[in-house]
């Protein structure tokens, strides 16, 4: 019997609750995404939501 191959995704997912003081939604979002790509906010293991593990479809 010959084994076959098979390519396994495998998708983490952290999450977190950031509260920020804006004068408008599209504000809050804006700062909040400027904070992350400037990397003052940085996901870690304590934001660890779940894992997935499926066969990967192309």
């Amino acid at each position: 019997m010959s084994l076959k191959k098979y390519q396994i995704e495998i998708t983490e997912t952290l999450q977190r609750i950031v509260e920020i003081e804006a004068a408008s939604l599209d504000d809050a979002i804006s700062e909040i995404q400027k904070q992350y790509k400037d990397e003052e906010i940085i996901l870690d293991s304590s934001d660890y939501v779940e894992t997935n593990i499926i066969e990967f479809n192309y």
